[in-house]
């Protein structure tokens, strides 16, 4: 049995942009060591998971997420 592909939260939603500010979303994301998650892990597309990793790191940079977890 094949197991079942992921289909992309984002393409389903039919998100345009991902804002860096919407922490909530995009802590999701982030491992609980404060690493980005693979798309492979998330089942996110190519095209958004660049844009969840631009917006994780402007996150990180303006102090809204941690670069790490303690």
């Amino acid at each position: 049995m094949k197991p079942r592909a992921k289909i992309c939260q984002f393409c389903k939603e039919k998100v345009t942009e991902i804002d860096y500010k919407d922490i909530g979303r995009i802590r999701r994301f982030v491992s609980g060591r404060g690493k980005i998650l693979s798309a492979k892990m998330t089942g996110t597309c190519h095209r958004h998971q660049r844009m969840l990793t631009q917006a994780i790191k402007r996150a990180r940079f303006v102090a809204l997420l941690p670069y790490i977890q303690p």
